[in-house]
């Protein structure tokens, strides 16, 4: 085992908290991925059978050592995961990354999604030294849209048949938050604790 998986990245708010999914949360991720509202606009989804989050928690070490993704479970301490939030698509030299979310249904519209930003966002800019993180939404999700415009994201445009989904091709908003941008935003205010080691991979600056 690695330093940094020895001693994991923990991220803290006010009511949340991002840990690395274990073995045991594949049957909760399962009741929330198998929502196909869920996994609508995903490349995967929606789960048909608990092995396929045993297989995407089994996958995870070795994403995170080789700097492919790194992805958390958003954890609240009652109902347990409520989603999953993560950074993929680092850039070493140019100091940015790609941000995904999403949660589950019962989630939507809680809150959840701004805490988890925060936690997010303070992790890249804070520890890891990234000066963008960029976001994308399916032009048809209004509700993701939305969101990554509440918590201080801006649209910067229109990527044509950017993303698969089954045999279709998808277009998709691009919107990015730049360091600058993030410490004037409301995501910057909330107290966020950051535990661990991060991965070598994921630190760009």
């Amino acid at each position: 085992m690695t330093p940094h998986e020895k001693d994991p990245l923990v991220v803290s708010g006010p009511s949340l908290s991002l840990r690395y999914p274990r073995a045991d949360d594949a049957p909760r991720l399962f009741e929330l991925a198998s929502d196909p509202l869920v996994t609508r606009w995903f490349s995967w989804g929606p789960y048909a059978e608990v092995a396929q989050a045993e297989g995407w928690i089994a996958a995870q070490p070795a994403k995170r050592e080789s700097g492919e993704i790194m992805d958390f479970l958003i954890v609240d301490p009652s109902a347990g995961a409520l989603g999953v939030t993560g950074l993929t698509e680092i850039a070493v030299r140019d100091r940015r990354a790609t941000v995904g979310s999403w949660l589950g249904q019962p989630y939507w519209g809680s809150g959840a999604n701004f805490e988890a930003k925060a936690m997010i966002a303070a992790l890249a800019f804070q520890r890891l030294g990234v000066e963008r993180l960029t976001a994308w939404a399916n032009t048809r999700n209004g509700r993701s849209q939305r969101a990554l415009e509440r918590v201080g994201f801006r649209r910067e445009g229109v990527l044509h048949a950017w993303h698969r989904h089954g045999d279709e091709m998808h277009d998709v908003v691009v919107f990015a938050l730049v360091r600058a941008a993030w410490e004037r935003s409301p995501l910057a205010e909330v107290p966020v604790r950051i535990e661990g080691t991060p991965p070598p991979a994921f630190i760009v600056g």
